[in-house]
């Protein structure tokens, strides 16, 4: 759509520009959404798509979920891996169409408030920005966990295998991390696009290394390759459920590596050309990430022990280190997860940067607990949201607690993440399917005759996903200690939700606050005149 800008747009334009935050045309599209520029413009196209690909960490988050895989064997790992990232860059896919139209750090509450029914928006954007926000914070967890394991499986490759950290000591290397990440995230702030595009080729090549080391070392050693028939073909059962079920929970492992490509979205007001960049970062993740998953998990099974329960209970706590061990040695070992160590660090800074956008925009819009403080954005900190910050940082040290109980409970941390975003996902295109069809206009990124299929199958996708995440990894009948415990947490966290809004937050939470004067008269013309001048583009469902 071409609208005019409006005289709040080019003054609120005209602030950004002053400040030095952003060039005019983004601004003006801010603007026109209702805010105001606060946070400074620095990430250009491959940087945005470097925020999601550098959080997936493709290799590290093989590495982090290989245990929820692995019990389905080589063919359940690859083939439910191939499966499940189809289905979830149809969900990509369906975000794009929005991020595009639409480019702000709270995209996801926005849009859900923006497309739902007058009736249902204030409680639906009030529930997905929890969720969004509960999401990114699973995703924090889970990361710094399963960097503590991986830094606590090298300490156990030195000694050969005869340490074994407890649970005190894995909760404490995790609550290290997620501090250090937090100092370096609020200081980085000037040089993080330049980290991002170090992450994408550190990221390549360590998918490079992997597929070449792998194998060489195998044959190296003077052990033959898996062949292709067990590669592709063998279908195992390590779990206590029916085979067929077991296969589809290995569907959990790309659910949860391919589930962070919405930072592109968290990052809108800190890109260059955000309707073109946010989309493009989202596909290009999502997209490589399917790709370079199935050849890496490929080479893995072609390399690892046909004893797949061997590898699931290694001594090194971790299955791709054994992997790594069984086909490169002790020190190659060692080499390979430092590189992962580095990558998982990595993947936590730019999370933590990303979800910290998430809280700092839903403060911004008054919904979060003590939003005056957190919306709090530092000028003497080059423009961080140092406040949300430290928010998120100590919410993540209180959830990382469930590491005390037991491994089955801290997997909680990952089905948190799951589950949370999913809900988060599905909402808005739900609303945009059900309701929007008289107000989507498309950006510089749109799927076209297409998008309604694609939104439909999303949608379904996600429905599924969220289900899956609440099983427990053991079953039918799981004890207390086999419990998946996502469903106690999520279900608190919305159930406080929904009860926080319908008593208090009702009586004020009336949606996104907008930041620049006069925008909901502006807006509510220039989309009178855009349906009058559009009638017949077919740019909508």
């Amino acid at each position: 759509m071409a609208a005019k800008a409006s005289p709040t747009a080019v003054s609120a334009n005209s602030g950004a520009e002053e400040a030095g935050l952003s060039d005019p045309g983004d601004s003006q599209l801010l603007a026109k959404m209702g805010y105001k520029q606060e946070l400074r413009r620095q990430y250009s196209t491959v940087q945005i798509f470097a925020v999601a690909f550098s959080i997936m960490g493709l290799v590290p988050s093989i590495a982090s979920t290989l245990s929820f895989s692995l019990p389905a064997g080589p063919a359940g790992m690859i083939w439910g891996w191939f499966t499940a990232s189809i289905l979830i860059f149809f969900v990509g896919l369906a975000l794009a169409d929005m991020a595009s139209a639409m480019p702000t750090a709270g995209g996801l509450y926005w849009w859900t408030h923006y497309f739902a029914g007058k009736k249902y928006k204030n409680v639906l954007s009030f529930l997905v920005g929890y969720s969004n926000t509960l999401g990114l914070i699973g995703g924090i967890c889970s990361v710094d966990y399963t960097l503590a394991l991986m830094i606590l499986a090298c300490v156990s490759i030195t000694r050969d295998g005869t340490y074994s950290a407890s649970n005190g000591t894995i909760y404490g290397v995790y609550v290290g991390l997620i501090l250090v990440h937090a100092v370096v995230s609020v200081y980085s702030g000037p040089i993080m696009p330049r980290i991002q595009t170090f992450c994408i080729f550190i990221n390549i090549a360590i998918i490079i290394a992997t597929v070449i080391a792998l194998p060489v070392g195998k044959v190296t050693r003077g052990e033959s390759l898996n062949p292709g028939t067990w590669v592709f073909g063998h279908v195992d059962n390590e779990s206590t459920w029916p085979t067929g079920w077991n296969f589809i929970l290995a569907f959990l492992a790309p659910i949860w590596s391919i589930g962070f490509f919405d930072s592109c979205v968290h990052m809108s007001e800190e890109a260059l050309h955000a309707a073109k960049a946010v989309p493009l970062g989202i596909i290009w993740s999502s997209g490589c990430a399917c790709v370079f998953g199935f050849l890496v998990l490929s080479i893995i099974a072609a390399v690892m022990n046909q004893d797949v329960n061997a590898t699931i209970n290694s001594v090194f706590g971790q299955p791709m280190a054994q992997v790594y061990y069984e086909a490169l040695g002790k020190k190659g070992a060692l080499g390979f997860m430092g590189v992962l160590i580095v990558i998982q660090f990595l993947i936590g800074l730019s999370l933590i940067t990303a979800a910290s956008r998430q809280a700092w925009a839903f403060s911004r819009d008054g919904a979060l607990p003590f939003s005056n403080y957190f919306r709090h954005v530092s000028h003497r900190i080059r423009y961080q949201p140092v406040r949300a910050i430290c928010g998120l940082v100590a919410v993540s040290i209180v959830f990382g607690l469930l590491c005390l109980i037991n491994s089955v409970a801290a997997n909680a941390l990952f089905s948190l993440f799951v589950a949370s975003n999913y809900v988060a996902w599905a909402t808005p295109i739900l609303c945009r399917l059900i309701w929007g069809k008289e107000r989507f206009r498309p950006g510089e990124f749109y799927t076209g005759f297409m998008s309604r299929p694609i939104a439909i199958v999303a949608v379904l996708w996600l429905a599924f996903g969220l289900m899956l995440s609440m099983f427990p990894t053991t079953g039918p009948n799981p004890s207390p200690s086999d419990m998946n415990y996502t469903i106690v947490i999520n279900g608190f966290v919305w159930v406080a939700c929904m009860t926080y809004y319908f008593l208090f937050a009702r009586k004020w939470y009336t949606g996104p606050k907008m930041t620049v004067d006069g925008v909901e008269e502006e807006r509510t013309e220039s989309e009178t005149e855009e349906k009058r001048d559009e009638a017949h583009t077919g740019a909508s469902y």
